[in-house]
């Protein structure tokens, strides 16, 4: 039998209903359903014997019984009913079938497989017995649940060390025996079927695809759970995929419940549990082990506990359906049961990434509104690439696989494998090939995407596939009833497709063909396959041009006209195409091959295009194109020079590549080999500093080890740095300064210490060294941001006072600061973000923190956190200190009061008795503080005389304009560099406040010249080397307000109630009451805006800026130990970055928009905002939310024009980065919202059509109300 290939089997039906599972679904929204526990726990308790197992029907058989639980069913089917029915009894709502090794792949091992179709109907009729007994006994109705186990052998992992690319079973043979063992299920009685300890998702996926066939040719549609198993605290499962993977890679199944069991018991099991929660729309089923096994394989987990850590779940809106596993009993369901019964059951998302495609190699890879352009490693194609052609064809695939690894790490975020060559047998190639990536991780963590024009290539690549790939691909070419029937084939295997643009009569060559049969084919697929829209890839094929006839020299025109109108007409759909066919006239010129390709790409990407088959890591950036180079090739593309041809094949220019030296010199060496040491610590000097430590480590008289000169001169100087930073005598920049030298010394005596300590440990007796540090402190920037400038700083301040940093950077989830901090025995925890959501993650990580039962301190920190926040928000989730720190001043007081062991329990009382204080008046000033009505505050508004007032000014221009690489020094004056010198806490004192008053300042000025000095090199050598660049665009639009939203308009139209807004933005009003007369107008930035019905045109626009570069130069620093240049290089970006925006609002002001084209003012002026209109940001005073940075990126398709980007918590990416709104109009004015009453928050929530409980959480800091009371 090979059911796969017999495509007549599949149906092009979307899908069908499910009585049974229209019941679950209403129960499961009601309350948590329990599962049962152990069935081998409870026969183990039996004590059963080899005869007893045999029973009368196997006495003869030829070989051993014992330990084949399955057979059970049929031999003692007595004490299977009696385990179920204690199950039922003690309050299982479900109990599963005793058929986890009952397909005939597993009883092989027996030499049952013949039984495979018995056994199976036997357990379920034995499962549906009890259920029913019970269900009489009891009024309840109870479930039985067939079991589908793993099997013993795996699609993903060879068997053989040698052979990595063996499979001791196919895709084909597991589907039959998971077919066979369905039937016998669904014959038996079962209600439910629950695939489970998925250790390999290829076995899940064989399981999935045979449940589907039974389905759709014989069996009505029953419920289906799947299961997955993660094998340790790494978060994969055995074959390696993460858990979001895994729900990516099985969501097709559209399963009742995605869930984990076995291999952990509750505790280890929670993150993932959590991720799988985040990851699906389905219920999430929870059955853990108890606990982890002992010594001997045993579960010494007791019910109370197992039931208390899955309450903990319950209570925290985890699960829908929980049970046990290994080493549980009826009692463990017992007590689950009685635990969770007044529990609230999980509500799951209507939506989870809605408009994503979804795709999954061992890491889930999302493609979303947001993401950049898709690179799809090209070069594991016969066809396309020699090399790799040669190596398959001589039969050398583990070389191939070398190509494959070396696109990934290029940049390749799919891989493209294609096996189509005459003399290969396609399908046996494309499985080896496959299977041998599944044996690479570093491979296999990238979704695959099977490429073949034979269809059976094609299914046997998807056989080999544990993630969710794409097949390249489908098409009309030989009618709609193979193109359904494949359509429907993919579906089946859970992968996304690629569509060509051809039809019965061959491929389309203009844009409007190009765009008919897409549509025709993506109606089909939609309306009678079923597919996800987000699953449907367009290739309106990429054709030559320069070939020198006449009819190509439009298909690049066309290709980019039929990405933009397929963008716009077809929901949901995304463009591809394979690149190299645009210039194959021009094979042998890579150089020229290259620049076409960037250049194309650059247009195509504006215009829609989201991925395409591309030489990962060869493409060249647009702006670092030969100008010559790129102008011929932009005549080509979009054909227009006749003779652009001809000028491409006369090109022939070398680049001139050049740099320059930078030369540093000192004069100062006389002393002590310890004042040396001292003064270059002191003067951040390090030109010497390797030969002093050298000269040190020679003199053994003084130090008879390389830990002796840490702890002495080293120490000693490091500790003369502290105390003057403390004093402040010392400042910031010079710290940095020091602590560069002082790591560049550390680092030459590593080598030596590390000598000395295997040298001791080889000798009898020996003992750890002792920790020469005060403590250990782990730093980290929540999950969802992305600014770490105040973060670096704090640990360079503390590692100069004898602290040990852990810095894990950026985006770092909660589980990860969690285990990272128990594995280097922290002693403190500090968390730092810039934006608001990052508050709701700090919250998060404290509430974590108490549940697991920590007393590791916490340090709260960042732009966005205040003492208030702190105090209210975060340090009542956690029983143990929660310390805001202002600046990195402040840290080392902190942190060493904390580890004082004498003091820290006077400090932490005198903390609590000071938050707990702070707590108090913030809630006695939301007692006394008084709101309008949001009805009076909308009566209170900004109300003009729109007729009266001049008429709003049009833009120059509607739309976008875009701005691909800024000249950064005109930027330079519209510096604001007060900003600056508070990175490096260097603040004067009046007069000598701001900038360039502070060089006057008796105390800082001195140090502050330094450090501007250095600021301006570093600035104009970043600039010159185009090490920064500068990318933005800025919009305008028809705009009128609508009560508090503005709607945006396509057109230059007067807009009536009919005519349908392409965007709003929504606004927040002031509520707060204001003292005085009354007369004080209560503002929204709609107030700034024209009303719909005023008769009077208006206009908004929008902006956002960048500056690229900072990142990777910050860490190029950063890898040297210069920590200096690494904070230089990042504050400096944000700097220019504000500059942009500033500069940009000016020219708008002046020029694009030109409302105010005879202003003249000075950058202290601007600074000041002494112009008319306003640049509001969101997630700031005017407009607090955050999510309204989502409407701007679509509205001016902000990541596909300027690769600025958002993370999931709205910052920007890069850091560096400023967007917002233009407002033009005289009255216009900054102004902060202030607190809002839930009133507000319910009625923007409608408007926004979000959930109350998701605005409140975007708008925590302004909310006027306790939300959690």
């Amino acid at each position: 039998m090979a059911p796969t290939n017999v495509t007549h089997h599949f149906s092009a039906r979307a899908g069908c209903t499910c009585p049974l599972e229209a019941e679950l679904r209403a129960v499961l929204q009601q309350r948590i359903m329990v599962l049962d526990g152990g069935m081998g726990t409870m026969i183990q308790q039996h004590r059963l014997e080899e005869e007893d197992f045999r029973g009368t029907e196997f006495k003869e058989h030829h070989l051993p019984l014992k330990g084949n639980n399955d057979i059970l069913s049929i031999t003692q089917p007595d004490v299977i009913y009696t385990i179920h029915k204690d199950y039922l009894l003690a309050g299982a709502d479900i109990i599963e079938t005793n058929t986890f090794s009952s397909t005939s792949v597993a009883q092989a091992d027996y030499g049952l497989q013949r039984l495979a179709y018995r056994l199976n109907r036997a357990s379920a009729e034995l499962a549906r017995r009890a259920a029913d007994d019970v269900a009489k006994q009891t009024g309840v109705k109870r479930y039985v649940a067939g079991a589908v186990g793993p099997t013993n052998k795996t699609l993903s992992v060879s068997p053989s060390v040698e052979r990595p690319d063996l499979r001791n079973i196919t895709f084909d043979e597991l589907v039959e025996a998971y077919s066979e063992q369905v039937q016998g299920l669904l014959d038996g009685g079962a209600d439910i079927l629950l695939v489970e300890t998925i250790f390999d998702t290829a076995n899940a996926k064989a399981a999935i695809f045979a449940i589907d066939l039974l389905f759709e040719k014989s069996y009505e549609r029953r419920p289906v759970f799947i299961s997955g198993t993660i094998v340790d605290r790494s978060g994969r499962t055995l074959s390696g995929q993460t858990g979001e993977a895994f729900v990516v890679s099985l969501s097709h199944a559209k399963p009742l419940c995605f869930g984990l069991n076995c291999a952990l018991g509750a505790t280890e099991m929670r993150p993932f549990i959590e991720a799988i929660g985040k990851s699906t729309t389905a219920f999430v089923i929870c059955y853990p082990n108890a606990g982890l096994p002992n010594a001997f394989g045993g579960y010494d987990e007791t019910p109370e506990v197992t039931a208390s850590n899955l309450k903990e779940f319950a209570v925290d809106g985890l699960v829908n359906v929980v049970g046990g596993c290994c080493g549980t009993t009826p009692a463990h369901i017992r007590a689950i049961s009685e635990a969770v019964k007044c529990c609230k059951p999980r509500l799951p998302a209507a939506h989870i990434y809605q408009d994503y495609l979804l795709l999954s190699g061992l890491e889930p890879f999302r493609i979303g509104p947001y993401t950049n352009f898709v690179n799809i490693g090209e070069r594991c194609n016969v066809a396309g690439s020699r090399k790799f052609a040669k190596l398959i064809m001589a039969g050398n695939y583990e070389e191939a696989l070398s190509i494959a690894k070396a696109q990934v790490e290029m940049g390749a975020q799919v891989l493209d494998i294609n096996m189509d060559e005459g003399m290969l047998e396609g399908p046996a190639a494309m499985t080896r090939f496959c299977n041998l990536i599944a044996s690479e991780p570093d491979i296999a963590r990238v979704p695959l995407c099977i490429d073949s024009s034979n269809f059976a290539v094609i299914e046997a690549g998807l056989k080999c596939c544990q993630g969710k790939c794409i097949v390249n691909s489908i098409s009309l070419k030989e009618g709609e009833e193979d193109f359904l029937l494949r359509a429907a084939t993919v579906k089946h295997y859970g992968a996304a497709v690629v569509v060509m643009a051809f039809d019965e009569e061959g491929q389309a060559t203009d844009s409007d063909r190009k765009v008919d049969i897409c549509t025709r084919a993506y109606k089909l697929l939609v309306s009678k396959v079923g597919f996800d829209p987000n699953d449907i890839i367009f290739d309106p094929n990429i054709l030559t041009i320069g070939t020198g006839m006449d009819e190509h020299n439009d298909y690049a025109v066309h290709f980019i006209r039929a990405t933009k109108l397929i963008k716009e007409t077809l929901p949901g759909a995304r463009v591809s195409g394979g690149l190299s066919n645009l210039s194959f006239s021009f094979r042998g010129m890579e150089a020229i091959r290259e620049a076409m390709h960037g250049a194309f790409l650059y247009h195509a990407i504006k215009d829609g295009m989201d991925m395409g088959i591309v030489n990962a890591g060869n493409l060249p950036v647009y702006d670092d194109i030969d100008k010559k180079l790129l102008m011929l090739c932009e005549n080509l593309i979009w054909n227009k020079d006749a003779d652009a041809t001809e000028k491409l094949l006369i090109y022939a220019q070398n680049n001139v590549k050049g740099g320059k030296k930078v030369i540093q010199t000192d004069e100062w060496r006389e002393g002590s080999v310890e004042e040396r040491l001292e003064y270059a610590l002191l003067k951040g000097i390090e030109k010497y500093v390797v030969g002093d430590v050298e000269e040190c480590r020679t003199r053994v008289d003084l130090y008879p080890r390389p830990l002796s000169i840490i702890e002495g001169p080293l120490m000693n100087g490091m500790k003369v740095v502290g105390d003057l930073f403390g004093a402040g005598k010392m400042f910031l920049p010079q710290v940095i300064k020091s602590a560069r030298v002082m790591k560049k010394a550390v680092s030459y005596l590593i080598p030596f210490m590390e000598k000395e300590r295997e040298e001791m440990m080889a000798l009898s007796g020996a003992t750890e060294e002792v920790d020469p540090y005060q403590g250990t402190i782990l730093l980290a920037t929540v999950k969802g941001d992305v600014h770490d400038i105040g973060k670096n700083i704090v640990g360079v301040v503390l590692g100069c006072n004898n602290f040990r940093v852990i810095d894990l950077g950026v985006m770092v989830p909660c589980d990860q600061i969690l285990r990272e901090s128990i594995k280097h025995k922290a002693d403190i925890i500090g968390l730092s973000g810039l934006i608001t959501p990052s508050l709701d993650e700090m919250i998060h990580v404290a509430k974590e923190m108490e549940r697991l039962g920590m007393t590791t301190p916490l340090l709260i920190g960042g732009a966005t956190t205040s003492k208030v926040h702190t105090a209210v928000k975060i340090a009542p989730r956690y029983s143990c200190p929660v310390v805001h720190v202002l600046d990195a001043s402040r840290s080392v007081v902190v942190c060493s009061q904390l580890l004082d062991e004498a003091g820290r329990e006077e400090y932490f009382e005198d903390l609590k008795e000071d938050y707990e204080e702070i707590r108090q008046e913030h809630y006695d000033s939301l007692k006394e503080r008084r709101f309008l009505s949001l009805s009076q505050a909308r009566e209170k508004a900004l109300h003009l005389d729109w007729l009266s007032v001049p008429t709003p000014v049009r833009p120059q221009f509607l739309g976008t304009r875009v701005f691909e690489c800024y000249d950064l020094n005109s930027l330079l004056d519209f510096i604001d560099w007060k900003p600056f010198f508070d990175v490096w806490q260097l603040r004067g004192k009046y007069p000598n406040r701001g900038f360039p008053k502070i060089f006057k300042d008796k105390a800082v000025g001195a140090e502050a010249q330094r450090v501007f000095d250095d600021a301006q090199r570093l600035l104009n050598r970043m600039i010159d080397s185009g090490g920064l660049k500068g990318r933005g665009l800025v919009g305008f639009w028809r705009a009128q307000s609508d009560g508090d939203d503005i709607n945006i308009y396509e057109d230059d139209v007067m807009p009536h109630r009919d005519v349908k807004p392409i965007a709003v933005f929504h606004g927040l009003r002031q509520q707060v009451e204001k003292e005085g007369s009354g007369t004080e107008p209560y503002l929204c930035v709609s107030d700034f805006v024209a009303p719909l019905d005023s008769g009077v045109a208006d206009y908004v626009g929008l902006f956002a800026v960048g500056v690229f570069g900072a990142e990777e130069l910050s860490q190029q620093f950063q890898e040297q130990g210069d920590d200096y240049s690494s904070i230089m290089v990042k504050a400096l970006a944000d700097r220019l970055a504000e500059a942009f925006a500033e500069e940009l609002h000016t020219r708008v002001r002046k020029d694009l928009w030109g409302y105010s084209a005879n202003e003249a003012l000075q950058a202290s002026d601007l600074h000041r905002v002494r112009y008319q209109g306003i640049r509001p940001a969101a997630g700031y005073p005017s407009q607090p939310d955050h999510t309204e940075k989502t409407t701007m990126w679509r509205l001016a398709a902000v990541l596909e024009k300027s690769g600025i980007g958002l993370t999931e918590s709205l910052a920007m990416t890069p850091a560096a980065a400023v967007s917002g709104l233009y407002f033009s109009n005289p009255q216009a004015s900054y102004f902060a919202v202030g607190k809002i009453t839930k009133e507000q928050v319910e009625d923007y929530a409608r408007r926004k059509d979000m959930s109350v409980e998701e605005v409140e959480r975007w708008l925590a800091p302004i909310l006027g109300y306790d939300a959690d009371a």
